[in-house]
């Protein structure tokens, strides 16, 4: 049979879906992320011969923009002015180019494959593509384990912002392409908030929702940035970054969720299809590899110096020990200006994938490393803390509140109206603590995936009593339980989850009593109906059995 006649058969379009889910199937069946499978995808459909469909890049692009507004939509400006921020990415970039450089010239000496007669100017241009981390791995990670508000994921988001900025830089003056005149009315922007605002509290709940998020994206953002000369996905960012202070921002972040899922399949695929790769594209993407090491251990190291704790700084610098989708773009800029190679481009772009490969189980598994290891890691810590960054202390508190949204809002106040002020909240966004201290609630900065905390908790006097996890990720409510019990916590615990299936896991991993919080909203529904109605119902029924 001539398999290369039925693949050219085959409408690319729906092939590159079908193999993209079952790769991603895979994946997620090993314990990898699916977007890992995604790239996966990609190069088997190139290496079988299958073109591209034009579909899917500009479903790629989509897919990005609507990922950088997102993450404005989670983002505070003030968070890029925290020296950690602009610092750590500004001298994380500065050392690990001029380190690389040095390496790659090195190598070059020695007639290594592509390093063979590498100079100083492209050994530099490869080491900055590679000294950015995947804005889209992070976030994906980020959000799958329920951890974008906490210090480590808004560190981590934080300094990918930055690199962002420094590729536009970069981009801006590699091409020559200065920014129109008009550029400048984009500062206006500013004012366009009052506006947005008032579109945001008249779109309501449904289909409009998520259709004004695309236009704010899209068309506000990405599209009006395109057409003054900037970068498109930069303008995306800072129009979610204007909408963050909205009180709906999360919602119109939860609105777009699944067409930001669905277009970054496309962005993943085109990683794979970028080249066609060969024995020595994959060699040396290979060697390029234990590099990572060097990128995660400086970003422990300056993280830690501007007194982040070893746990924060050992966290996000899991999470920014990638290479990045910009390191394809600074190549493909390199390649048009005749200084790199399609070769180099190539293996960058492998490289790309594989560093995905490889900090996809680091980081499923970062909490478990850590607490293996943070004896060792605790002697780099500083001092004077992080004022974001202080260690938890619970006081004499007896309920233990764990995620302050509207459930555990609910549940706090109701154990405090039961029980008086033994009941403590423990919240990781920062601008959340701030608006319950003003509403007279005792919540304090903090995560409940903190494993410093429970072993601290494990080995001093407590009063506590009852631990609720109310926190919306199955994953930071299944580790936050599995640190409290290994702590030899015997109190009661309680947790909330989305499905049945990981309310049985939960119970199974030690959990008293274990809600899901769809269903159980029904039953709150009726109980708190019945509680209004019940004098009128029972007054009813006597009046039918007497009469």
């Amino acid at each position: 049979m001539d398999y290369a006649a039925v693949i050219n058969a085959l409408p690319p379009l729906p092939l590159s879906i079908a193999v993209a889910f079952g790769f991603g199937f895979l994946a997620r069946q090993v314990s990898l992320p699916p977007m890992v499978g995604f790239v996966a995808a990609g190069f088997a459909l190139n290496l079988a011969g299958v073109p591209i469909d034009p579909a899917i890049q500009p479903v790629a692009d989509y897919g990005v923009t609507l990922l950088l507004f997102v993450i404005g939509l989670k983002l505070q400006i003030k968070t890029l002015a925290r020296p950690e921020i602009w610092g750590g990415a500004l001298i994380h970039t500065t050392i690990t180019i001029v380190l690389f450089s040095a390496l790659f010239v090195a190598l070059g000496a020695g007639g290594i494959l592509l390093f063979t007669d590498i100079d100083w100017q492209t050994a530099a241009l490869v080491a900055f593509a590679l000294s950015f981390s995947s804005t889209v791995f992070a976030v994906k990670v980020l959000e799958e384990k329920g951890e974008m508000p906490s210090l480590h994921g808004r560190t981590a988001v934080g300094i990918l912002v930055i690199q962002d900025v420094f590729a536009v830089i970069f981009l801006t003056v590699s091409l020559g392409k200065i920014p129109s005149i008009w550029a400048l009315a984009l500062f206006g922007l500013i004012f366009l908030r009052p506006v947005l605002g008032y579109l945001f509290d008249r779109v309501g709940h449904g289909e409009l929702l998520p259709m004004f998020g695309l236009f704010a994206a899209v068309v506000l953002g990405a599209s009006l940035f395109s057409l003054v000369g900037m970068k498109a996905d930069l303008g995306a960012l800072i129009l979610g970054m204007l909408m963050a202070t909205h009180p709906r921002s999360s919602e119109i972040a939860k609105a777009l969720f699944a067409f930001k899922e669905v277009f970054l399949v496309g962005f993943f695929l085109t990683i794979g299809f970028s080249r066609t790769p060969t024995f020595d594209h994959l060699l040396v993407a290979v060697l390029l590899l234990p590099l990572l090491l060097i990128k995660w251990g400086l970003f422990l190291v300056l993280l830690t110096r501007f007194r982040l704790r070893a746990r924060s700084s050992t966290l996000a610098s899991s999470i920014l020990g990638t290479y990045s989708e910009f390191g394809l773009i600074v190549g493909a800029v390199g390649v048009s200006a005749g200084i790199l190679s399609t070769d180099w481009l190539t293996a960058i772009a492998i490289a790309v994938a594989l560093s995905f490969i490889f900090a996809a189980p680091i980081n499923i598994s970062s909490h478990a490393i850590y607490s293996w290891v943070n004896h060792f890691l605790m002697h780099m810590e500083t001092e004077k803390r992080h004022p974001d960054d202080e260690p938890l202390d619970i006081g004499n508190a007896e309920i233990v509140v764990f995620g302050m949204g509207r459930i555990g809002t609910g549940a706090y106040d109701h154990f405090r109206d039961q029980y008086g002020d033994v009941v403590i909240g423990i919240e990781s966004a920062v601008d959340k603590v701030a608006e319950h201290g003003t509403s007279g609630r005792n919540v304090i900065h903090g995560d409940a995936t903190d494993s410093d905390f429970w072993e601290r908790l494990a080995g001093e006097p407590s009063k506590c009593k009852v631990v609720m996890l109310a926190m919306p990720e199955y994953q930071a409510n299944t580790y936050a339980l599995e640190r409290i019990r290994a702590g030899g916590f015997q109190g009661f615990v309680a947790a909330l989850a989305k499905f049945q299936d990981e309310v049985d896991q939960l119970e199974a991993a030690g959990a008293n009593v274990a809600f899901n919080m769809y269903g159980e909203a029904g039953a709150g529904f009726a109980i708190q109906v019945n509680r209004k109605v019940y004098p009128m119902m029972k007054g009813e029924q006597r009046a039918r059995e007497r009469g």
